[in-house]
């Protein structure tokens, strides 16, 4: 056991299984006491405790302290529940990681409202939840540290996940808010933008997608086989427990890539290109004036990820 987190204590959500799971036991490796939160109450088949019960114990079992949680994160007042049960507990909360996931793909044309809403749930009321309900503690303690769910999906290359890629770009600029207004009262907030594969993103459904979006050319042969061989959740952990820790306490508002060996950042969106009037002088652009600049000044290098399909020749 390590000592990077001795005496601090934290939450984590869907912390039963998965990076969740992985990111508990890392933490509690480091001396930091858990509480393992995860919402199924039943043993999974092959199992003798609930998931978050049997990470609690192997954290024992391994020297460290931890609880297991059954709040819904999603659910305001059970939230706050959740985070009062590790202050109650331990004393205090310093670290949050929000681990809690659903998934409901399907094209927006075929989405049902309940499966816009159950994503949008889980991911970002939870994760808001959650937020909301510890940094009044961090606050009064001037330490904190939050590391929230965030995914590649949130650049919008997700064919068959607008919940999904929306509720992570909604949690990427949650994330950069309270960094913004936590980040002088000790407190950082940064994403997690993992690839890994779990029960969530590589069972039977979620491989079927991939195999039929590259048959539809929508991805690359080199994409799918990636897809397919995603490294497992336990390479994500290290750069939680990093971000946890006393070293990492400047660094704050990112978004940190972790899939396999690799580990990065993801540059802030910035408006890097513009074409000016001066609008003080009563000037507007006519739209025959941007039909000619916005290509040639605007768009230079740039390629439609998306193109329309060609039109079909006619029959003969």
């Amino acid at each position: 056991m390590g000592n990077r987190l001795q005496g601090k204590a934290a939450v984590v959500t869907g912390g039963g299984r998965g990076i969740g799971r992985e990111v508990a036991l890392a933490l509690a490796a480091e001396g930091a006491k858990v509480v393992v939160n995860g919402v199924t109450k039943k043993p999974e088949e092959g199992h003798q405790l609930p998931p978050a019960e049997e990470t609690a114990a192997d954290i024992k079992k391994a020297g460290g302290t931890a609880i297991a949680n059954f709040e819904n994160a999603g659910d305001f007042a059970a939230a706050e529940r959740l985070i009062k049960a590790c202050v109650d507990t331990f004393g205090k909360i310093d670290i949050l990681v929000n681990s809690q996931g659903v998934l409901r793909d399907k094209m927006l044309h075929n989405m049902l409202e309940q499966d816009w809403d159950e994503v949008i749930n889980v991911h970002l009321k939870g994760t808001f939840n959650t937020c909301r309900h510890a940094l009044p503690y961090m606050r009064n303690q001037k330490w904190g540290r939050i590391i929230n769910p965030s995914s590649a999906a949130w650049l919008g290359f997700a064919p068959g996940q607008a919940n999904y890629a929306a509720a992570k770009g909604a949690i990427t600029s949650l994330s950069r808010v309270i960094a913004m207004e936590n980040g002088r009262m000790g407190i950082t907030c940064n994403c997690l933008v993992p690839m890994a594969a779990t029960r969530m993103t590589m069972n039977d459904a979620v491989k079927a997608n991939f195999q039929r979006q590259y048959e539809e050319g929508k991805i690359t042969k080199q994409v799918l086989e990636d897809r397919l061989a995603m490294p497992g959740p336990e390479f994500t952990a290290p750069i939680v427990v990093y971000l946890c820790t006393d070293a990492a306490a400047n660094i704050n508002f990112l978004s940190f890539r972790a899939a396999g060996g690799t580990v990065g950042i993801y540059s802030a969106n910035e408006l890097v290109k513009t074409i000016h009037k001066d609008h003080r002088k009563g000037e507007k652009w006519t739209i025959e004036e941007l039909e000619e600049l916005v290509p040639k000044f605007l768009l230079v290098n740039w390629v439609n990820p998306a193109p329309p399909a060609p039109p079909e020749a006619p029959k003969k």
